[in-house]
């Protein structure tokens, strides 16, 4: 059994499936801190010899993903008493058939009242796929909303962790190479405007 120790000593855990087998996916946090980690566990016991080349990479920056900058909107808002940063907003409207949600759960931790409103600290989880490659493709982003009583505070962060085979990094790669040649085009136009 995994010690989390004081750092991290929360769990959540899902199971989901993936090609012909599953993964087990852990997220650790804190319930004091915006900290969070990932743990993946194959369980492909029917394909023990296929190499289907799966690659899995963690973002603590949502902005280096391929997949974000491609297909999704992110809030970054800094005040007095909020501070985000990365937060998942939407998937954008010239994507909506391209990307589809497979989750979306929360889980509340604790409830405060800051000036008559009511916050909530809490993890979020989203899990989305690429259309194209339903079973070859997981996209899950952990969002940590956390409450600094002392300092009457909510911080916002997330980190997202990518399955995906090489058919899907593939298709991930066309869809982001486009999106680079349609900022380019733009800026072309913007610049020729003036």
């Amino acid at each position: 059994m995994l010690n989390l120790g004081k750092i991290l000593n929360r769990d959540y855990e899902i199971r989901l499936p993936f090609l012909n087998g599953n993964y087990n996916i852990n997220i650790f946090f804190n319930k004091k801190s915006s900290f969070l980690l990932f743990s993946i566990e194959p369980d492909f016991r029917d394909d023990i010899n296929i190499n289907y080349g799966t690659k899995i990479n963690m973002f603590k920056n949502l902005q280096s993903s391929k997949f974000c900058e491609t297909f999704l909107n992110l809030h970054n808002y800094r005040g007095k008493k909020l501070d985000i940063i990365n937060q998942f907003e939407s998937i954008k409207d010239e994507h909506l058939s391209d990307v589809h949600f497979i989750f979306n759960e929360s889980i509340n931790l604790s409830k405060y009242e800051f000036d008559s409103k009511i916050l909530y600290d809490s993890l979020q989880i989203y899990g989305l796929t690429l259309v194209t490659h339903p079973n070859e493709f997981i996209f899950i982003i952990a969002e940590r909303q956390n409450i600094i009583q002392k300092l009457n505070k909510k911080i916002v962060r997330t980190t997202a962790i990518q399955i995906g085979t090489n058919n899907s990094i593939n298709i991930l790669n066309e869809f982001h190479d486009e999106f680079k040649n349609n900022m380019r085009l733009d800026l072309e136009i913007d610049d020729n405007d003036e």
